[in-house]
């Protein structure tokens, strides 16, 4: 695999394979709780990546400094700066997705999304890749955020970023706006992505170790061929 080809994975992991909510279930505390309008979810999907991205490069870059023993307080230092930088941009342009948001825009400081890229992956990778894997995974976990959102507002009230698409006529399916519904949404997105995993994925073939006929054992594992063809001792 070229350079090229592995930063292109590294940026899609978070999309699909290593899809932070559907696949490494992270966040999911958000993810269920603003995603009831598509504008809220929107809103917490690009704050999470900015953070995600603006952390893992620092992270990088002083990777070799932040001393072993407190590189934990050192990340929630670092992650709390850009969450301050998130909160204060919100709350003077956008004062009312500052407080639907509420207290859910600071907890990201702690949300294990971020400290876990930052423990697995940004204190062990260059500044390149750490900005691809945060970006991927920002990007990841704002799509699902988007789904989420736009079938949760679409089914129970009718709108989506506050249009009316259903008329006021219809019967709403308003469960669907509730945390039940949430979770049986986040349970279907969840096996979509599964499915979508095995389809793109192709299947590893098994090489046969072609000293017995018709053989289905690895090279490795076949007892048959490591005592001689046919399974005849040496």
């Amino acid at each position: 695999m070229n350079e090229k080809q592995s930063k292109w994975k590294v940026f899609t992991n978070g999309i699909i394979r290593e899809n932070p909510v559907l696949r490494l279930v992270l966040g999911c505390c958000s993810a269920l709780a603003i995603t009831t309008t598509v504008s809220g979810a929107l809103g917490m999907g690009l704050s999470m990546t900015f953070v995600l991205l603006c952390s893992n490069i620092v992270i990088s870059a002083l990777r070799k400094v932040i001393p072993g023993k407190v590189h934990l307080p050192c990340y929630i230092v670092i992650i709390a700066t850009f969450v301050t930088v998130v909160e204060m941009v919100l709350h003077a342009y956008m004062p009312e997705l500052f407080k639907s948001l509420g207290v859910f825009l600071s907890l990201i400081v702690v949300n294990c999304i971020i400290l876990g890229r930052a423990e697995m992956f940004a204190c062990k990778n260059t500044v390149i890749d750490s900005a691809l894997d945060g970006l991927g995974m920002g990007i990841g976990y704002t799509l699902v955020m988007f789904l989420m959102s736009s079938i949760r507002e679409i089914i129970a009230s009718g709108t989506w970023f506050g249009i009316q698409l259903i008329p006021e006529s219809v019967d709403r399916m308003t469960v669907v706006g509730s945390a039940p519904g949430g979770f049986f949404v986040f349970g279907c997105l969840m096996a979509l992505c599964i499915w979508i995993e095995k389809k793109t994925n192709h299947p590893i073939e098994r090489k046969m170790c072609g000293d017995c006929p018709g053989c289905g054992h690895a090279d490795s594992a076949c007892e048959k061929g490591k005592s001689g063809k046919g399974g005849a001792e040496a």
